[in-house]
């Protein structure tokens, strides 16, 4: 009787699955390799015996195009070729580690739906529609989205939603973030996760009830909104605050990061979770069982 394996070997001899079966060792491709996150990503990924290099990508005109990453970076042993399309860079990869723009990641996800690969996407930045396009590719290929991919902030979102379940609107929810001046988008990914994780634990809309910005004559606190400020500067890897103010006390939620490879390491717990799952768009409390 045919078992499972063997209707996948003689069928499916491209899934991910079985490709991962085959040679023992997940094949990674990364996005935007040249940048910050993209060399923590790679020197990650090189040090883990789990998983071999097999991809890399820039944007179009990036000087490491056409070179291999051991030419591109001479202490690194690799002869995967840096590509500018997603096509030419990932075509013999089981994932993808996407740390980039938007724009960027949606023509990788395309490309992943297309091909049934596990896309990891630690971009953020992304509008509604968007978004819409990323959950579209998830209908045949499995992405893992989440705008912090490290163990300690997903805990901090989610002990975010208990306490904001636990006190009323008697306590104000602010949402504070710290980035390296470098950084584009505000508020931070993780900042409106954690924004998130306020509003469902107080079963209200994070559109209705979010305050991005204040200048002038403001007014008067509305009550029940959530704050977000944003501050930029140095090198700073990412600090995010969740403050709730009472009248009399305070009550303050902190992470403070200090080194990116913390979200390398999520984004390839992702990976080796992603796997194992059926097609569809996931977060990293999914992933880690939060």
């Amino acid at each position: 009787m045919a078992t499972l394996s063997s209707i996948k070997m003689h069928f499916w001899p491209e899934s991910t699955i079985w490709r991962h079966e085959m040679n023992g060792k997940t094949r990674i491709g990364i996005a935007g390799v040249a940048g910050r996150m993209g060399q923590t990503l790679l020197a990650t990924v090189l040090a883990d015996n789990r998983f071999e290099l097999s991809g890399a990508s820039e944007v179009p005109g990036h000087p490491w195009i056409g070179q291999e990453l051991s030419e591109a970076l001479p202490a690194v042993h690799s002869k995967a070729r840096i590509a500018d399309s997603p096509a030419a860079a990932f075509s013999g990869v089981d994932a993808i580690l996407d740390f980039t723009l938007p724009q960027s990641t949606l023509a990788i996800s395309e490309f992943v739906s297309r091909k049934g690969l596990v896309h990891v996407i630690g971009t953020t930045g992304f509008t509604s529609d968007q978004l819409a396009d990323i959950a579209e590719a998830a209908r045949t290929c499995v992405i893992v989205r989440a705008g912090n991919m490290c163990l300690g902030v997903n805990l901090l979102a989610r002990m975010t939603e208990l306490v904001a379940r636990a006190l009323d609107d008697d306590f104000d929810v602010e949402v504070v973030e710290t980035h390296h001046k470098h950084k584009i988008d505000a508020p931070s990914g993780t900042a409106l996760m954690l924004g998130q994780a306020a509003a469902a634990g107080r079963e209200v809309s994070l559109a209705d009830a979010s305050v991005r910005g204040r200048d002038g004559q403001t007014g008067p606190r509305q009550r029940g909104a959530i704050g977000f400020a944003a501050i930029r500067g140095g090198d700073v890897v990412g600090e995010h605050e969740v403050i709730f103010a009472g009248m009399g006390e305070r009550i303050t939620l902190r992470h403070v990061a200090t080194d990116r490879s913390v979200y390398a390491h999520g984004a390839l717990k992702a990976v080796l979770w992603g796997l194992e799952q059926s097609p569809g768009e996931y977060d990293m409390v999914k992933v880690l069982g939060l």
